[in-house]
Formats: C-alpha cells, sequence, structure tokens
C-alpha cells in the first residue's frame, strides 16, 4: 500500500527553497501541446508560402503568387501587398460593381445623369478621387486655387472656355492654353496705366476718368487691339478663352486683393505689361472616357 501511495504522489523537479517550498513537474496540458505544434507548423509553412527570410542583399520570396492586369497583359509575381491590392482592386466584388455602375454611367446621357440622384451620388464620389488626383494639384481642394492668377476658380460661374457639359468635356479631353500677349514692349508705361484704367471701369470700380478714356481708345483701336479677344463689350469669347472683363471675377490680377485704387491699377497693369502664358493638358488617353464623363459632370456641378 505504501509503495502504491508512493506511485501515485506528484513528482517535483528535485528543487527545494526553504526546506519545504517545491517546485512539481506535472505535465504541460495537452491543449497547450497541441496548440505550441500547430503554431510551429503555422509558422513552417508561412515561411514557405511568403516571403519571409533575408538572405544577402535579397529575401526569400516563397511559392505563394499573385497575377493581375497591366497595361493589357497578364502579370503573376510572388506575393506582395502591392500585387495583392492591384489584383483587389482588378477583381474584388467592390470593384466588380464600380465597374458595372461605371458602365452604367458611360452608356447614358449627360442628361440622365445629371437627372437620377443615384447616379449622381456615384459620379460625386468617384470624381471627387479623380479631381484630387488629377485636377487638384492646380486648381486646388474642391476646385478654389490657393492664389488668384496661378489657375482659374471652377466654383464660380466665370467658365473662359465656356461652362456647358460639351465645353467643359472638350476643355478635359483637349486641354488649353491660355494666351494673352505682352504689351510691355508695345505700350509706354503711361499707357499701360491707361488701359488699366479702363479695364477697371469695366467692372464698375473707381479710376481717373480721363486716364479711363485714353485707354479706350488704346483698347478699342489698333494700337492696343484688346477688343479683338475681349470683344468690344469686354466681354470676352469662349472660343479663344478671353476673360469677361465686366463680371468682376479675376484669374490673373488680384484684384480683389489689392489693399487701394492704385494697387488695383497695379496688378492689372502687370499682367498687360506681361501678358498670361498658361496651358492645361489634355487628359484624352490619360483618363479613360467613363472617368473623363464624370470629371465633366462634377465640375459643371462645382460652377452651378
Amino acid at each position: 500500500m505504501a509503495e502504491q501511495h508512493q506511485g501515485k504522489a506528484v513528482q517535483t523537479t528535485g528543487h527545494a527553497w526553504d526546506g519545504d517550498l517545491q517546485e512539481f513537474n506535472n505535465p504541460l496540458p495537452r491543449w497547450w501541446l497541441w496548440s505550441f505544434y500547430a503554431t510551429v507548423l503555422f509558422a513552417v509553412i508561412y515561411w514557405i508560402w511568403y516571403p519571409a527570410w533575408p538572405v544577402a542583399k535579397s529575401f526569400t520570396k516563397g511559392i505563394g503568387t499573385v497575377t493581375y492586369q497591366s497595361g493589357g497583359k497578364q502579370v503573376t509575381t510572388h506575393w506582395n501587398t502591392r500585387a495583392e491590392l492591384i489584383e483587389e482592386m482588378q477583381t474584388g466584388s467592390e470593384t466588380l460593381k464600380q465597374q458595372a455602375y461605371l458602365e452604367k454611367i458611360s452608356a447614358a446621357s449627360y442628361d440622365d445623369i445629371v437627372n437620377d440622384p443615384d447616379m449622381m451620388a456615384f459620379t460625386r464620389s468617384m470624381a471627387k478621387v479623380l479631381f484630387a488626383d488629377n485636377c487638384a494639384a492646380c486648381h486646388g481642394v474642391g476646385g478654389t486655387p490657393a492664389q488668384i492668377g496661378q489657375y482659374p476658380n471652377l466654383r464660380d460661374d466665370a467658365w473662359l472656355w465656356g461652362g456647358d457639359i460639351n465645353q467643359i468635356e472638350q476643355t478635359i479631353l483637349q486641354g488649353r492654353n491660355g494666351y494673352m500677349p505682352a504689351f510691355g514692349e508695345v505700350l509706354s508705361d503711361a499707357q499701360l496705366d491707361e488701359v488699366a484704367n479702363y479695364v477697371l471701369s469695366l467692372s464698375g470700380h473707381s479710376v481717373d476718368t480721363a486716364m479711363a478714356d485714353a485707354g479706350r481708345a488704346i483698347f478699342q483701336g489698333k494700337q492696343g487691339g484688346c477688343y479683338y479677344c475681349h470683344t468690344e463689350s469686354g466681354k470676352g469669347m469662349a472660343s479663344q478663352g478671353s476673360a469677361n472683363l465686366t463680371d468682376a471675377v479675376w484669374t490673373v490680377a488680384d484684384v480683389p486683393g489689392a489693399a487701394d485704387d492704385a494697387a488695383r491699377v497695379e496688378v492689372v497693369k502687370t499682367v498687360i505689361r506681361n501678358g498670361v502664358h498658361r496651358q492645361m493638358p489634355a487628359w484624352r488617353g490619360r483618363l479613360s472616357n467613363a472617368q473623363i464623363k464624370l470629371l465633366t459632370v462634377y465640375l459643371q456641378s462645382l460652377g452651378s
């Protein structure tokens, strides 16, 4: 009986502290052991399947692969997060839904899109991202540039090249060259002052009447020839992208930021002296037809 009792006694490691404090030698729970073995197996499989171990200046690539489309060709590469993201963007369930909606919008007319709340909501959500990625660098976040004179403000109704849906589409597709010749070598400093006064008078600013009258003769005459582009009324032409000088919307000269009348004359005079050279690139070929359609509707909604 004593031997049986001794066989059932709990084993210890043989270490003792303070005379009677001993460490039991109990076996680990079976569930814990199996969990440990499973983690070891998982680690080995992971090392084989995914990129894992550094080797010299490279690393083990693993045997896992990702296949996606690039430039119209099928590309297969070792697993990496970038390739997986590209594949997900091309074949994921949300992407397929998005593509289906894009096809619907591509087949719809502009009127159908504008009058359909669901299509307009989708257009806004998609076009905001397109605008931020491709247009905001020049036109500013939301279509308002940080500074007058850099690029046109897209949130007003002063569309230099026309603001109807077809004109906006053509602007995006073909790009635009904003050009006004420099008159610094054509007109004297006094004449530049006179034309600047006349230009400001067109939008109702306080000016020197005598100088404005003299500036009108230059503006409407052969010496300045400004009316060729801006028209005799000063309202400009969409076909030329010439600004409407009567609406008090300034796309190049920072008249609203000028401190007084003299400063306003100076900023307009500077533009006349130096001319304007601005270019917007053509987006045909850079963006798909569906993306251009989304941007067209979105931009018109900003201006309206």
